[in-house]
């Protein structure tokens, strides 16, 4: 690597800052994002993602800009100092500072100017329609072409369909640029394998694919990331290869959760556990462990639609994609309308019935409520003319607000309820006593399947 390496992560979310920690280990890293509130709360030390621990971000955080400095006449001064850490060394032989290693975190565009690796960490979202959307791509690639110089490499983690790189954001980086591609400045692409919630398989655990747009940047980029992740990388010939590599990762996932959620509906038709289906199979050592549930998030309830898209420009419909996605999204109704049978049977009048849903997020032990298909249970079972109450000590209350207009608590209720429906595996939720908060005759529905004493479950 060269010893001026200085990377700035666009977008710190829970791919962005854990990848900007993580290279601060070893490089002068600078932060950026748009969002001043969560600037303002990573500079105080802390994540509100809950995917790197308060002690971690503090010990590379720095207070200041690491890597801004001025050569004028051969003498080398600094501008910007790494407050609390060791001065940057100079390098005698080529008459500059090198920064010294850490993490500034901001939302001045100006701060990230002398950087020469831009990584953008930013998400794909699809819109009402189950469309591709690229705004924060274009949006990005813009603001990182403002301050692009001769030489950068600008690579890209989000998770897009083959050819977005290349054809739609290298575009955007000539045209306010100035720059020409492959000749001024270069691109590579390395998509996120972050898996949010889970403190095991940590972002350097996970083996990363690389590419770059010239053999030579590939061999770059790969170099950059092997700095850091140790499970090590994988680089692939081209970076359309990797941009599919991606997009197929997730859509087998969803592919196989929807088999298997079609087996719980005709198995639960049959008054047959699918969990003990499950287990019973997982006893042939080819066979895959997958569970039925809700399908949400910002990858595998996404990206499919990411494939699909590209795959119907090119003439072709992908049947077996769309039918796993059309599986998945039922599952909500499906959940809703299970717990409402479950109630008629025990003689529970159920418009007006209070019912406590345990969980919003879209998946255990994670805050993130982008994509989560518990909303589709809740909608549901409101239209029945329920009263529900949302639990869940981890989300937001203000963002699951903004965006589902859904009311949730973080506090236990103190109340008695018709029905207690648990669709999201927190660790608190686990050893709750559930007797408390149950009236006569109601019942306990388990998606997850999870709990010990339930009426019922997928």
């Amino acid at each position: 690597m060269k010893k001026d390496t200085k990377i700035a992560v666009i977008g710190l979310g829970y791919v962005g800052l854990p990848l900007a920690r993580l290279f601060a280990t070893k490089f002068p890293v600078i932060g950026f994002d748009i969002n001043k509130a969560r600037i303002d709360e990573l500079r105080q030390g802390h994540d509100s993602t809950l995917e790197v621990e308060d002690e971690i971000l503090q010990s590379v955080l720095l207070k200041s800009n690491p890597i801004v400095v001025e050569q004028l006449n051969g003498k080398v001064s600094e501008t910007a100092s790494s407050s609390g850490n060791p001065y940057p060394e100079q390098d005698l032989e080529s008459n500059t500072i090198q920064a010294a290693k850490g993490l500034y975190v901001t939302y001045g565009l100006e701060e990230i100017a002398d950087c020469n690796h831009y990584v953008i960490t930013v998400p794909t979202p699809i819109d009402k329609n189950n469309r591709p959307d690229l705004t924060p791509l274009y949006k990005s690639s813009e603001t990182v072409a403002k301050v692009l110089k001769k030489g950068d490499i600008v690579i890209y983690e989000s998770t897009v369909y083959p050819g977005v790189t290349e054809d739609e954001c290298v575009p955007v980086l000539e045209k306010h640029s100035g720059l020409k591609f492959n000749e001024d400045f270069f691109v590579g692409y390395s998509p996120e394998r972050i898996n949010p919630g889970d403190k095991e398989h940590t972002v350097e655990r996970i083996l990363k694919v690389t590419a770059g747009s010239t053999p030579k940047t590939g061999e770059q980029v790969d170099a950059l990331y092997k700095e850091v992740i140790t499970a090590g990388t994988h680089l692939a010939p081209t970076i359309k290869v990797a941009e599919a590599a991606k997009v197929i990762e997730n859509s087998q996932r969803d592919i196989n959760i929807a088999f298997v959620n079609e087996l719980a509906k005709i198995f639960n038709m049959m008054d047959i556990d699918t969990n003990h289906v499950l287990e019973a199979a997982a006893t042939k050592w080819n066979f895959l462990p997958f569970k039925p549930g809700l399908v949400g998030g910002h990858c595998i309830g996404v990206d499919p639609y990411y494939l699909a898209q590209k795959a119907q420009e090119i003439g072709y419909h992908p049947e077996i994609i769309l039918a796993g996605r059309r599986m998945n999204d039922s599952m909500g109704k499906h959940v809703a309308s299970e717990v409402v049978k479950l109630m008629l049977k025990n003689e529970l009048k159920i418009k007006g019935a209070n019912i406590l849903v345990l969980g919003i997020t879209f998946k255990e032990n994670c805050p993130d409520v982008r994509n989560t298909r518990v909303v589709d249970v809740v909608e549901e079972l409101q239209s029945y003319g329920t009263k529900l109450t949302i639990y869940d000590p981890l989300a937001n209350p203000e963002e699951v607000k903004h965006e589902y207009n859904l009311e949730t608590t973080r506090e236990l209720p103190n109340a008695k309820y018709d029905a207690v429906v648990l669709t999201v595996a927190h660790q608190e939720f686990l050893s709750l006593d559930l007797d408390p908060l149950k009236n006569n005759a109601a019942i306990v529905y388990d998606v997850k399947g999870v709990l010990k004493e339930v009426d019922g479950k997928l």
